[in-house]
């Protein structure tokens, strides 16, 4: 397989983890973000929105969209599974999860970001709107498992709300945000950060960081 990705896209910093938790092994491939190579044209023969990750597999199949890819990962090698058995549980952490990957990220991300500078929006008020997305989202999000007895966020295994809390927080820290206000969120997060699989997925541990 192939993960096209980048080092601080947390989107790809979600499909590393996956990878990571159920040992499986990819060629990354580094799109730089904010020197647009994720525009170039071969890239979008692939991806046609341009965005990171896409994941390349066996017999020339493309997969876009993190959540996508991560569930493919977790019908395709089930263990350790990252959905709970049980429908109810399954639709809990499916709805976190998209509170961080369908409500929080995108309006922070850096495409939302430079049009606010292209709208003339200065620099302090950019960093004062991301904040502010992550902000709203996490309390949310801290509410939700609030009475999950975790340590991670469902029970006493890492599952797809995992997957996307951590690296959500990680933006949320460039942001400037006091995540001190979320102890639930940041219980899942030291025991996520615990493994081997998320600490090895970290930004600061891939081959393209700055």
């Amino acid at each position: 397989m192939k993960l096209h990705g980048y080092f601080r896209s947390s989107a790809s910093y979600r499909v590393r983890i996956a990878l990571n938790l159920k040992g499986l092994s990819a060629e990354h491939l580094s799109h730089h973000l904010r020197r647009g190579e994720q525009h170039a044209p071969g890239y979008l023969a692939i991806n046609p929105q341009g965005l990171v990750p896409t994941l390349e597999g066996d017999g020339g199949s493309v997969l876009t969209q993190s959540l996508a890819i991560i569930e493919w990962l977790d019908e395709t090698h089930p263990a350790p599974p990252l959905l709970p058995k049980e429908p109810l549980r399954r639709a809990l952490v499916r709805a976190f999860a998209q509170v961080v990957a369908c409500d929080i990220h995108p309006v922070q991300n850096l495409k939302v970001l430079a049009r606010l500078r292209e709208l003339g929006l200065a620099e302090d008020k950019v960093t004062e709107w991301a904040a502010w997305a992550n902000r709203e989202g996490l309390m949310a999000c801290e509410k939700l498992i609030a009475s999950e007895a975790g340590p991670f966020c469902f029970g006493d295994t890492p599952t797809l709300a995992d997957l996307c809390l951590v690296p959500q927080l990680a933006n949320a820290r460039r942001f400037g945000v006091d995540v001190a206000a979320f102890p639930r969120l940041l219980k899942a997060e030291s025991a996520a950060k615990a493994l081997k699989a998320f600490a090895e997925a970290a930004p600061e541990r891939q081959a393209d960081a700055e």
